[in-house]
Parts: structure tokens; C-alpha cells; sequence
């Protein structure tokens, strides 16, 4: 049997109508504090609505984080992030279960912040956005929408923000010394997040002590764990930033289109000689993340094309 939302109200849950069919997972998505944990309650029958009706087949079983996966004869599932604590194996098992309970006509709910996990088991999914249904159907749809929402969340409590870090390194003869790093959104603002596909813009200071007759300015992408992803410097770019002499203060702009995909990210920024003496070398002096609207995998964002033909 189906569940059944008729106007049905619990704040924080505006009136909500929408009916998950039989032999239906749903996958439920938003914010903290869009409801979903209630939606998951009225569907359960743990809580009354305060308006409209909730039908649903029983019996039914709400399962939280610590609980562990028991169906049994169950009609009607409620899962609320059930499975945010299980292993691989635990996890493969469920999928294996929730089949079986869709095939005898079983609807589910689950709630998760793990969108890879919702797109895996949920035949549709649900985005709740500050108590009303935002969006409904196709999971990867649904959470392509959540996701560019979620990288538009990102961004804007980004602006303005810096992450410095406790360098892992920090040596050289002292000729220079990095001010500061900041990583800068397209339009040349402050930002600890870059946008996938968008202008993105690195900004260095340095100061220089003593004179320097060819100074380079280097920067250096690598993962959190390590894995270099990019490196340039003013050299390479064909920039002349010298001579320099006692007391100057540069800053250098290296511009680019963010194509990294959705990571956390650390910048390691160097003032060198040409033959690599190093002035000021700041290994891993700042971190910031890249977000985007839809899933890629690796470090690379390339932005493919696909076409296709019909073959005999």
C-alpha cells in the first residue's frame, strides 16, 4: 500500500500533499530543519498531523541512526539516516532487503545527507526546503537540483571567508615574505569556495627585504591529502616581476576557470629565484573547497560533451 500526504501538517511541515506509491524507496533530502525527520514520523504514525491525514499500511517500522535494519513483515518503513553508520557490507545487505520489501509491494521513506546512497536505493526522491516539497521525481533530477542548491548555500556563506591553515612548512633566506594568500570568487572577492566551471582568481602579497633581481611568484593546488593538482608561477606565465628592491610590496593575481571537481583543496605559494632559492616558501598556507551543481568523480572537472549514433 501506498503512503498517502492529504494537506497534511506538522510544523515544521507546511500542508504537504504527495503520495509515495507501492513498492516505491523515497529518498528524502533538504536542509536541517526542512522537516524531513517529521514527514518521516507522521508516515510512522509516532506523531499525529496537527492538519489533514497520513495514510499508510500497517505494520509499519521507524528505524533511526543507531538502529539496526529490521523489516520483517513490515509495510511501512521510516528510515532516518539508519544507514549513515553501517559498513559496505551492512549497506550491501539493506540494498538487498529493500529490494526484496519493494517487490512485496513495501513503501519506504529514507532519509539521508548522503546523496550517492539516496541516488543508489531511492526509485524517487522528495526535497524538502523549509517545510514545503521544493521538488519531486527522478532521483538524479531531484538531486542535481539539491546539489546546486546546496553548492549556492556553499558559496554564499563562503564569501568573504579565508581558511587559514598552521603551515606544514615554512623555510627560505628570508630576501621576501609572503603577506598573505586568499583565494578570490569571479568577481574578485574574498572566498574559502570556488564555483566548478566559474572564473576563480589566487591573490598573493609579498614583501621584499633585501633586492632581488628576478623574483618568481609560484602556487601549488594539491588535494588534503596531498595529490598536486596544479602548479604555475610567474616565470612559466611569462611575467617579469623584477628587479625588486629593499621594501617593495607586489601583489600577484593568477586568474583561471575553476575546472576541479568538488573537494577540499590546499594552496602551498612560494617568492623564489629563478633557479629555485627559495625567499619565502608557505607550504599548504591556506585550504578551501570547490563546489558544484551535479556529481563528478576524480580531481579533474573537464566538462565532457557525449554525442552518439546508431550502429549496425
Amino acid at each position: 500500500m501506498s503512503i498517502i500526504f492529504e494537506g497534511c501538517a506538522c510544523s515544521p511541515l507546511y500542508p504537504f500533499t504527495a503520495t509515495a506509491p507501492s513498492g516505491f524507496v523515497i529518498g528524502v533530502v533538504g536542509d536541517d530543519g526542512a522537516g524531513k525527520q517529521t514527514l518521516l514520523r507522521l508516515a510512522s504514525g509516532t506523531i499525529p498531523p496537527e492538519a489533514g491525514s497520513v495514510a499508510a499500511a500497517e505494520p509499519h517500522r521507524h528505524h533511526g541512526p543507531f538502529d539496526p535494519l529490521v523489516i520483517d513483515k513490515a509495510q511501512t518503513l521510516s528510515l532516518y539516516h539508519t544507514l549513515a553508520l553501517k559498513d559496505a557490507a551492512a549497506r550491501a545487505q539493506a540494498a538487498v532487503e529493500l529490494e526484496l520489501f519493494r517487490r512485496r509491494g513495501g513503501t519506504a521513506l529514507l532519509v539521508s545527507h548522503e546523496l550517492d546512497l539516496i541516488q543508489w536505493l531511492a526509485d524517487e526522491v522528495w526535497w524538502l526546503q523549509e517545510g514545503r516539497l521544493a521538488a519531486k521525481g527522478d532521483p538524479r533530477e531531484v538531486l542535481d537540483l539539491y546539489r546546486h542548491h546546496l553548492s549556492e548555500r556553499l558559496r554564499s556563506r563562503a564569501a568573504g571567508a579565508q581558511i587559514p591553515l598552521t603551515p606544514t612548512m615554512r623555510r627560505g633566506d628570508g630576501r621576501a615574505t609572503i603577506l598573505s594568500i586568499e583565494t578570490l570568487d569571479e568577481q574578485g572577492a574574498p572566498t574559502a569556495t570556488w564555483q566548478a566551471g566559474h572564473s576563480a582568481k589566487i591573490r598573493v602579497a609579498v614583501q621584499f627585504h633585501h633586492p632581488v633581481e628576478d623574483p618568481v611568484i609560484g602556487i601549488l593546488i594539491r588535494t588534503r591529502i596531498g595529490f598536486e593538482v596544479f602548479g604555475t608561477n610567474t616565470e612559466l606565465e611569462n611575467v617579469k616581476l623584477g628587479p625588486c628592491y629593499a621594501g617593495r610590496k607586489i601583489q600577484v593575481i593568477f586568474s583561471f576557470v575553476c575546472h576541479l571537481c568538488p573537494h577540499e583543496y590546499t594552496l602551498t605559494v612560494a617568492s623564489h629565484d629563478p633557479d629555485g632559492v627559495w625567499h619565502d616558501w608557505v607550504e599548504d598556507g591556506i585550504a578551501f573547497t570547490v563546489s558544484d551543481a551535479r556529481y563528478t568523480a576524480g580531481v579533474a572537472c573537464l566538462r565532457a560533451s557525449v554525442s552518439w549514433v546508431e550502429v549496425a
